[in-house]
């Protein structure tokens, strides 16, 4: 009698601790799925990141480029003159100014 009172409290042992591995195992599982989930999304969102970035850098090298041709083209004498002229009002000495004649 005895012993079949410790086989069944052997039994009911064994079967709690299957149960408690099992339930430790299924919480384990669902903490790497949720933190699975949580990194995809973060990946993504680092993803879009770097290609918004990768966009500003061709855009600030293309700027770039078109200062670099901007800062030639302000040293040339055509640039000077077309100045002196726009702004300035600035004559060639070949050049004639003509004026209307308001009646």
């Amino acid at each position: 009698m005895k012993e079949k009172k410790a086989h069944r409290k052997k039994n009911l042992n064994s079967s709690a601790t299957m149960i408690g591995l099992l339930l430790m195992v299924g919480i384990i599982a669902g903490t790497i799925v949720t933190n699975e989930n949580d990194m995809r999304k973060q990946e993504q969102t680092y993803i879009q990141k770097e290609e918004s970035l990768k966009r500003d850098i061709a855009q600030e090298e293309n700027r770039t480029a078109n200062l670099k041709e901007k800062k030639k083209y302000v040293t040339t004498d055509k640039y000077i003159k077309e100045v002196a002229k726009d702004k300035l009002g600035l004559l060639s000495p070949d050049e004639i100014l003509l004026k209307e004649k308001n009646n």
